[in-house]
């Protein structure tokens, strides 16, 4: 895989170079032509996860965009309101992920929505615990996490 994201690397640059322009428009351009024209290449070897796994990391990006959207939106508002509607907790996560990448990988994406933070992994690596200041429904919030973040990590770590 790596040898095919390096490929696609140099395929761009020399992209950029052959058409003058530097500018970052022309490097995504370069680097999304050159990604199905190695595609193209190779398909049909068994080899090919590079192809598989970048459609889920801009997958990824987008729903963690949203995701980052709506909790700046839900603690913009508290800010913002004269009311308290918060209800703070701490909350054990079971988790599926067991690669330290994948733990640590999850938990930053938690910590870096307004409004969560992760707080410890149990040593056995089975447990996360978060902060959040809105729990409503301990369930809810668990089933989130898992088919939200780590639903979309575990399928881009596989």
């Amino acid at each position: 895989m790596k040898s095919r994201f390096v490929s696609n690397l140099l395929l761009t640059f020399v992209w950029v170079a052959l058409t003058g322009d530097f500018g970052f428009p022309n490097y995504v351009f370069g680097f999304i032509v050159n990604f199905f024209i190695l595609w193209v290449i190779t398909r049909g070897n068994r080899d090919a996860r590079y192809f598989t796994i970048i459609p889920k990391l801009i997958a990824f990006f987008f729903y963690f965009l949203w995701e980052l959207f709506k909790a700046n939106l839900q603690v913009a508002y508290e800010v913002s309101t004269p009311h308290y509607r918060m209800k703070p907790g701490i909350v054990k996560v079971p988790l599926s992920v067991q690669s330290n990448l994948g733990i640590t990988f999850l938990a930053n994406m938690i910590s870096l929505t307004p409004g969560t933070l992760s707080l410890d992994v149990s040593n056995d690596k089975k447990v996360l615990y978060v902060h959040s200041m809105y729990i409503t429904n301990r369930e809810e919030f668990i089933d989130g996490i898992k088919n939200g973040f780590e639903k979309r990590i575990l399928e881009i770590l596989k």
